[in-house]
């Protein structure tokens, strides 16, 4: 069984028992705490609060705050008003209740010394003020978060500052592998530039409820090969990876000229990335032409995704400029790289939408540009698995490549490792050595590996313009974070009203 099921049950286990203790100590049979919500019932009963605290707990999201604050109450009907033991009710409750329960110290009062108890202006502002980062924080680790597109590499399916909900829920809720943490800042204090969490306890990764990724899901998820980082966010960050640096300058150069800031991040507190899942555990992906091809099958072009096509401009006809594109029906946004001239002719960066409802004037044609080893306006850039200078592999005819899947088994060849050992060493968490051209993992002689987490792979929609598994490879399921549902708000010098409240497809 997993250990994350196994901590989960026993806690469960432990706050029902420490309950069944409360229950009998205040009059009501014991038997009644291991039935959810209708002990919750009970606890309202008892304390002669109106009925309809019960019923609002079954409210989305909020009635999970509606628990908590009946339980505190319970927990006062014992005496207990410090802050404290408020505290312990909402984040110990598997160790505090059975204390309440069975310590021959605790007694019910009852709703005498509740009605008795006041408490000053300055406890009640600073026990909401708790309380209100417990619940936010609850909601952001476990149900939804808010998250802001930072670049265009998943235009125009997602512009830069679209505002969406990202649901935790779809793949089922991640426990933080750094639960010591600064609520709401994802890894870097904002003045001091510090981390924002404590490594003194790390968990392993556990997911309740999993549920798996598919294919054109458009997924946030940790970026994997930001686990090492040159912590400089305008040379380097996520833009130019410590890996990337060290195949470009040697890894000694790295470290002798920036290894006072190179530093080491946590799978939950690594950049947060969105892309489209294209790929997953299991399935054969090759690019053809700037096509996506699954398991040999040519995938669906979606309309809002992006590419670059070539604009030829008849030769006794001046260049458009963007106002004339836009009369045909392509708009393109030169602040993004959209538009560039390429030769005597142009390159225009557009959706297959626009693609197949442009009207061109006669004369001009439009034709998908393929990227090759010798393209000027996009420099060649090593590609993952990096194999060698030379390699015929590029961002529109790459692949093939298996993609991981759980339980599925390996021959430890020379190809393989190239492809597959930063998953078996680092993604996996295994000791992986070479001795002699024999391979040993966890120091046992291996000539085949069976992967232990289902791996996906993911590209942004705006195809020649995005950072993603072409460039940096896998991304294992304990680095998924949810997946994106909504754009609750959008802004471009003002709000793009059409695109509130969308749905992500």
């Amino acid at each position: 069984m997993n250990t994350g099921w196994i901590i989960f049950i026993v806690f469960t286990a432990l706050w029902h028992i420490g309950l069944y203790g409360m229950f009998k100590k205040a009059g009501i049979e014991g038997w009644k705490a291991f039935i959810p919500f209708y002990n919750t019932w009970c606890m309202v009963e008892k304390m002669a609060l109106s009925k309809k605290w019960f019923f609002f707990q079954l409210i989305p999201i909020a009635g999970q705050f509606i628990t908590i604050w009946i339980t505190i109450k319970f927990v006062e009907h014992f005496g207990r008003f410090g802050f404290w033991h408020h505290a312990a009710t909402v984040i110990l409750p598997f160790i505090y209740f059975p204390y309440l329960g069975f310590s021959a110290n605790e007694k019910y009062a009852g709703k005498l010394v509740v009605d008795n108890y006041k408490k000053s202006g300055a406890r009640e502002w600073i026990d909401a003020a708790f309380f209100a980062i417990v619940a936010a924080t609850i909601i952001r680790t476990f149900i939804f978060e808010a998250y802001t597109i930072p670049t265009p590499s998943m235009e125009k399916t997602l512009l830069v500052n679209d505002f969406l909900f990202v649901s935790k829920f779809s793949y089922g809720p991640r426990l933080p592998n750094t639960p010591l943490a600064m609520p709401f800042v994802h890894h870097t204090l904002p003045v001091t530039k510090g981390k924002s969490y404590l490594e003194w306890i790390k968990l392993p990764y556990t997911r309740w409820f999993a549920k798996p990724v598919k294919r054109n899901d458009v997924v946030v998820f940790n970026f994997p090969v930001n686990d090492t980082l040159i912590n400089d966010e305008e040379r380097f960050g996520s833009k130019t990876t410590y890996y990337e640096a060290v195949r470009q300058l040697g890894r000694d150069r790295v470290w002798q000229d920036y290894g006072d800031i190179i530093i080491t991040r946590p799978v939950d507190k690594r950049e947060n990335f969105i892309k489209r899942c294209v790929a997953v555990g299991g399935d054969k992906l090759s690019v053809v032409n700037g096509v996506v091809y699954i398991n040999d099958q040519p995938q669906q072009l979606l309309p809002e995704s992006q590419r670059y096509y070539q604009l030829q401009v008849p030769a006794n006809a001046g260049m458009p400029d963007k106002e004339q594109l836009n009369e045909w029906g392509i708009a393109v946004r030169e602040d993004q790289g959209d538009l560039q001239q390429f030769g005597n002719n142009l390159l225009i960066n557009i959706t297959n939408s626009e693609f197949k409802s442009m009207k061109l004037p006669a004369g001009y044609s439009v034709t998908p540009y393929i990227v090759d080893l010798k393209s000027l306006n996009f420099p060649a850039k090593q590609l993952y698995p990096y194999y060698q200078a030379n390699t015929s592999w590029t961002v529109d005819n790459y692949g093939p490549v298996i993609i991981p899947k759980k339980g599925s088994s390996i021959a430890l060849t020379a190809d393989n490792l190239i492809r597959y050992q930063r998953c078996i060493e680092v993604y996996e968490g295994n000791k992986f050595e070479n001795r002699n051209g024999k391979i040993y993992i966890n120091g046992t002689e291996s000539t085949q590996y069976t992967f232990k987490m289902d791996y996906f792979w993911m590209m942004g929609d705006n195809r020649h313009n995005s950072l993603d598994s072409r460039y940096w490879g896998f991304v294992p399921e304990d680095h998924v974070v949810g997946k994106a549902s909504l754009i609750w708000f959008s802004w471009e010098g003002g709000p793009r009203w059409k695109r509130l409240f969308n749905g992500i497809k």
